[in-house]
This record gives structure tokens, C-alpha cells and sequence, in this order.
């Protein structure tokens, strides 16, 4: 192990609890012990997730929050007996492993909750919305401290909560925890005074009108975090250890308005002058450890940072809180482990969160501690399989029932949390299966041919192994991209795969009857209808540094990829506009909202000329014709044209009876897509 990293491998003590280090898994929906948006139930595929990151060498884990109230299906936790009896059978494996328990209990989300278009139509047809009360009650989970509008939705509101219902969830909280130490576990969090959900709503002065006892003084705002802690105290005692997840600053202007790093703003939410006042005051109501990020859901990019927010983004103001309580202090998003570490050394810090870095790989915690860092499969902060709720204008979470009701699932780790579908099995004859392209559809098909026992051949006609992904991963901020392509190449030299560069196939026919893959992924379109289309530069060959651009470039697109590219022209120093045909940017499913929010706001706040429901009718010399959604003709004076239009399929030929498709080639989707797709294939191809 590198010696900076062993503070991060010391134990500690939350309240009376002692861990064996300080590594956390905090939590991830999709992750719970007791199901996600179902029925409850002692939920095998969560168990197992936390069994591998405990036997990786985590030393504190935290499920998925689990709902006293569940949204769906209106059970209240603590009423079903037989899961927190299946958990304590399961609590004595678990502990074999020398790691913590703490399940993550949540009084739910409030003007949060993710409404989709089929919640809308629930909600504005009557007899809907009562027939659906059994299974959703959209009334009763979006209920807020006060009348507030969704974070995601125009249609469906929230009410101010009840007094009657306040005392039902305190009740539950109490009632789960007991049942939860009578199982075996070791304490409890409560979710939480973090990120804008329910309970942070109470504590949030442009949430929180309201003008009973939960409400106005700053003692009223937090009385529902403080009587839920002084709940689990009466009912299971002191020295069962209560942590709270906690969001230091809320970096919030308003209603579904963030505060980007380094802006100046006025805080809506809790400041940090509040924030200093309120970490000792919830630690002498009771709570035993704060665990620590920042942000609300109208500032997710600070709870949930994509690839774009700068790295330890959180630390400063955890560690600044820290200060003010006598309680461990756990910080979490987009944490470097070394320097966590040293963190830790240095009695700043306590304890050091990850999430979805478990996802992409389970294993990392030990790879890190046995020097193995290569070895890890890197997360790449992209929110594709993880946490994909995506939003634009218009349309509330744009997001498919099945990745509503699986989280958790990882773009770069097929198996995660698909074990049931997507798993190795040795085959039991070897055969050679031949791969045309070596981007990372076809380096995940032979990883997964070669683990099976097959022998996978890699044609790649370019000099390097990656594809388009070396496109991809070129912008100066995507090092965690770049790191997965290492980490490919590297799978690559360990499995011995045979790899064939600068070797171009044109016909397949020279492999005779042997399974072949194809993934050669997709060709960039081109807008030939458009006059001086020829002078557009495209996108990749831009990132690839094949042509140069000038100070002011339009952006011809305004989907993910050309955003992305504006946001890398103007961290160069350039000038980007972008030309957008849809009424918002980023206006495609599969992008988490924290991304997307995360680059239309910074657009705005660096005054990037957006133009929307904007078509291209020239490219000229220093300027290119457009037209407005009325038809309008308008020129823009520009010195250079980036065309990101979107991609078509290229596969070398059609599928047939022994020949496969994967990635780009099939359908133009995202890094999840070809992934999944490519040991989909492999998995069948190399039984």
C-alpha cells in the first residue's frame, strides 16, 4: 500500500460504535436492504451489493435510504415484521467481514419527488389520481413544509404537511430503528438535513413558510430532525449511534436555481453562518456523526457532481464545519482517496465518502490498500446508469420505467446490480471470436470472451486502441474518462487478447465460419442540404486536434457533445455560441439533471449566446445564416463552425446469422448502451 493512503485504513468511533477504517459507502438508491419503490421486503440484490463492498474492505456501509413511508404502495416501514427477521439471519454474515452497518431511514422527498409525465396525467385527472391513491398517493409523498412547486414538475404541487402527519413519521423513525438494533445493526442515519429532500425542506427559509411550531425561528425550522433523534434515543437508547446526512451549504439562489462554484450569490437555503450554528446544535440534540456534502436538488450538481465540478468540491466547507462540533465529520463528493488521506492525517477530516466509485468497481477499497490502483475500474461520473432522472423544459423526469425502478446500475459495470442477467460462465469449448473495431464496444466484448475461456481477435484499423472514445474522453476536464480508457487498454494486455492494429477489414469473409462482432461504430452527419456545409469543422476531428478553430466558434448543436465542446472552447479562453433546433439544451434522455443543470447554468452565468428553436441556413466566410423558430433569417459573425449534429450507424455489414452488431454501429446511444450491448453479445456469443 502507498504509505500516504494508511490514515485512510485507522479506525475511529462513531458514538460507542467502533470502525475498522474510514472508508464510507454512503448511500445510493437502489442499493436498500428493504427493496426501492416496491413492496418491502428483505431485498436479496441490495444485500449483496453490501456484502461485496463490506468483504472489498469498506469500513462503515450505508444502504440505499429507505423510506419510512414508502412512496409506493403507502406501507410504513416499521409494520413488516418478517424483513427485519430475514435481516437479522443475515446481520451475523455481514459482520464477518469486520465492517458497519448504519441503514439510512428518510421521511421522503417532498417537493423532490421525481414526477414523471404518467404522475402529471395521475394527477390532473380525478378519477386517476383517487384510483391511484392505494399505490401512489402524489398528494401525500410531495406534501412539503409548506406550499412550494416540484422540483421537476409544473403540474403536480406540493401542500404543507400536517402536524398529525409530522408525529407519524417521528413515530416510524423510532419504531425502524428499534426493530433495526433488535436485527443487529449497528446504528442508524437519518436522511436527512441533505439536499433538499423532506426534512432539509423544514429547515429551509425559502421552502419553510410556515407559522406553526415547525416554522419562522431557526429552533422551528429544525424540531422534526431534532425530535426524530431524540425518538430513536428514547426508544433504543444513547449508545445506539445516530448519523445524520447533512448538507453543510445549500449553494441555493431559488426555486430550481443552483449557486455554481465560485459564483456570488445570496443563499435562499442554509448559509454557512447558519450552518455553523446548526452542526452543534443537531450534535447536542443527539446526533453522533454528521455526514457531509452540500447542495439541494435545485443545486444537484454539489450532492451529485458530474465530471465538470471541480474535484473534493465539498471538502473546504466540511472541513470549515467540522470546527464547530465535537462529533466525527464524513465527507463525501468526488473525493480523491489520497487526498482524503491526508486529510484525515491531518485532523481535518474524519471520515471520507464514496458511492458510485463501489458501482464501477466493488473491489476498489482492497485493489487500493494491496497497491493495485490499475486495477480499478474508474468511475466516470456520468450519471448514465446510476442515477439518470433527466429534466429539460417541458417535461418532468424523461426517464424509463425500468431505470426508475432499478437504480444504482453503473454504465462501465454491467454486472452491477444486473447479476441475474448479465454474468460470466465459463464455456466449455474455446473458440475464437473475431472483433472488427477496438473502441470500447469491441474491448468490452473481448474482455468478457476472454474471462468466458474464448480466444477474442481485435481488428482496430487505427494505430491505438479506443474508437471514438478517444474523441470522447479529449476535453481537458474528462481525466476520468481518460482513465477508463487506460484501464480497457490494460484489460486488454492481462486477459492476452489478440490485438491487430492499423489493420482495416473489408470483408469478412477471409473468417469463414467464425462468429464475428462488429463494432465499428457510427459516422458524424453531415448537413449537405445546408449551403458551405464544407467549411464546418466536425466534432471529432476538433477534439482530436485535427482542425484548428478561432476565437469565436459556433457550436452547431446543442445536445450533450456540443454543450460539452462549448463549455471546453470556453475553458480555453474562446468564444463559444451555440445553435440549438430544440427548445432547451441537453434535451435527450439518459442525462441525470445534475449534469445537464450543471452546463445550462454555467452557460448562463458566463453569458454563452445560447440560441434555441434555432435552425443553420449558411455557413459563410465569418459568419453563418440562421433562422428563428418564426422563420426569421438572422446572421452570426463567428470564425469557425463545430457541426454536432448527431452520428448514424456504420456497421461494416448487417447482422446476420453469425455476425453480431454492438455499440454505435447498431443504434447511436451513450457509453451505457454500448456497454451493456457488448457483453449482452459476448456473453451469448462465447457460451
Amino acid at each position: 500500500m502507498d504509505e500516504s493512503l494508511k490514515p485512510l485504513f485507522t479506525p475511529w468511533k462513531i458514538g460507542s460504535c467502533e470502525v475498522k477504517n474510514r472508508i464510507v459507502v454512503t448511500s445510493m438508491g437502489g442499493t436498500d436492504l428493504f427493496g426501492w419503490m416496491e413492496k418491502n421486503h428483505f431485498d436479496r440484490d441490495g444485500a449483496r451489493f453490501i456484502m461485496e463492498v463490506a468483504e472489498g474492505g469498506a469500513g462503515l456501509v450505508l444502504p440505499g435510504c429507505q423510506p419510512v413511508y414508502n412512496p409506493m404502495f403507502g406501507q410504513w416501514l416499521h409494520k413488516n415484521d418478517r424483513m427485519y427477521r430475514d435481516l437479522a439471519a443475515w446481520m451475523p454474515s455481514f459482520h464477518k467481514t469486520g465492517a458497519k452497518l448504519f441503514v439510512q431511514l428518510t421521511a421522503g422527498f417532498g417537493r423532490s419527488f421525481t414526477i414523471s409525465a404518467l404522475m402529471e396525467r395521475l394527477w390532473e385527472n380525478p378519477v386517476l389520481r383517487t384510483l391511484s391513491k392505494p399505490f401512489m398517493d402524489l398528494d401525500r409523498i410531495c406534501a412539503s413544509a409548506s406550499p412550494s412547486p416540484n422540483r421537476w414538475s409544473d403540474k403536480v404541487p406540493s401542500r404543507a404537511m400536517t402536524v398529525p402527519e409530522i408525529d407519524e413519521f417521528v413515530h416510524s423513525f423510532a419504531a425502524c430503528s428499534c426493530k433495526l438494533r433488535e436485527a443487529g445493526v449497528d446504528g442508524v442515519e437519518v436522511h436527512a438535513v441533505h439536499e433538499g429532500y423532506l426534512l432539509d425542506q423544514f429547515t429551509l427559509p425559502y421552502v419553510n413558510k410556515r407559522a406553526d411550531e415547525y416554522g419562522g425561528s431557526f429552533e422551528n425550522r429544525y424540531r422534526f430532525a431534532v425530535r426524530i433523534v431524540q425518538a430513536i434515543h428514547e426508544a433504543c437508547g444513547d449508545d445506539f449511534p445516530v448519523s445524520l446526512r447533512y448538507s453543510v451549504v445549500s449553494k441555493t439562489k431559488g426555486f430550481r436555481q443552483g449557486a455554481l462554484p465560485g459564483e456570488e450569490f445570496d443563499e435562499v437555503g442554509r448559509s454557512m453562518g447558519e450552518s455553523e450554528r446548526v452542526a452543534r446544535y443537531l450534535q447536542d440534540a443527539g446526533y453522533a456523526m454528521l455526514n457531509c456534502d452540500n447542495g439541494t436538488y435545485d443545486a444537484w450538481y454539489w450532492a451529485h457532481p458530474p465530471i465538470y465540478m471541480p474535484e473534493n468540491c465539498n471538502l473546504a466547507d466540511v472541513e470549515h464545519i467540522r470546527q464547530f462540533v465535537d462529533i466525527p465529520v464524513v465527507c463525501a463528493g468526488r473525493l480523491d482517496p489520497h487526498v482524503a488521506a491526508a486529510e484525515i492525517a491531518a485532523g481535518r477530516l474524519d471520515g471520507a465518502g464514496f458511492a458510485r466509485r463501489f458501482l464501477a468497481d466493488p473491489q476498489w477499497v482492497a485493489k487500493l490498500s494491496q497497491g493495485r490502483e490499475e486495477d480499478i475500474r474508474p468511475c466516470i461520473l456520468c450519471h448514465n446508469g446510476c442515477f439518470n432522472m433527466c429534466h429539460y423544459k417541458g417535461v418532468p423526469n424523461d426517464q424509463d420505467l425500468t431505470d426508475s425502478l432499478h437504480l444504482a446500475r453503473c454504465a462501465v459495470n454491467a454486472e452491477m446490480l444486473q447479476w441475474d442477467k448479465h454474468h460470466i460462465e465459463k464455456t466449455e469449448r474455446s473458440k475464437t471470436v473475431i472483433i472488427v473495431g477496438g473502441g470500447i464496444g469491441g474491448m468490452e466484448c473481448a474482455r468478457v470472451l476472454a474471462l468466458q475461456g474464448n480466444h477474442p481477435v481485435i481488428y482496430e484499423r487505427g494505430s491505438e486502441l479506443g474508437g471514438t472514445f478517444i474523441a470522447a474522453s479529449a476535453e481537458s476536464y474528462k481525466g476520468k474518462l481518460r482513465d477508463l480508457l487506460v484501464w480497457y487498454r490494460r484489460q486488454m494486455d492481462e486477459l492476452d487478447v489478440e490485438v491487430h492494429l492499423d489493420t482495416e477489414i473489408r470483408d469478412i469473409a477471409e473468417f469463414g465460419d467464425r462468429p464475428v462482432i462488429i463494432a465499428t461504430g457510427a459516422a458524424p452527419k453531415v448537413l449537405r442540404s445546408v449551403p458551405g456545409h464544407e467549411r464546418m469543422v466536425e466534432a471529432c476531428e476538433y477534439l482530436l486536434g485535427k482542425r484548428e478553430v478561432g476565437q469565436t466558434v459556433a457550436v452547431i448543436g446543442g445536445g450533450l457533445t456540443g454543450s460539452e465542446i462549448a463549455y471546453e472552447l470556453a475553458l480555453q479562453g474562446k468564444r463559444p455560441i451555440i445553435v440549438e433546433m430544440k427548445d432547451d439544451l441537453i434535451a435527450q434522455k439518459g442525462v441525470c439533471l445534475a449534469n445537464s443543470s450543471y452546463l445550462r447554468e454555467w452557460f448562463a452565468l458566463h453569458e454563452v449566446p445560447v440560441y434555441l428553436e434555432t435552425t443553420l441556413a449558411e455557413v459563410r466566410d465569418g459568419s453563418i445564416l440562421c433562422r428563428d423558430a418564426a422563420g426569421t433569417a438572422f446572421a452570426i459573425a463567428c470564425d469557425s463552425v463545430i457541426g454536432s449534429v448527431g452520428y448514424d450507424p456504420a456497421p461494416l455489414v448487417p447482422a446476420g446469422r453469425n455476425v453480431h452488431l454492438v455499440g454505435d454501429c447498431l443504434s447511436v446511444g451513450n457509453l451505457r448502451s454500448v456497454i451493456w450491448r457488448a457483453y449482452e453479445v459476448a456473453m451469448k456469443v462465447g457460451r
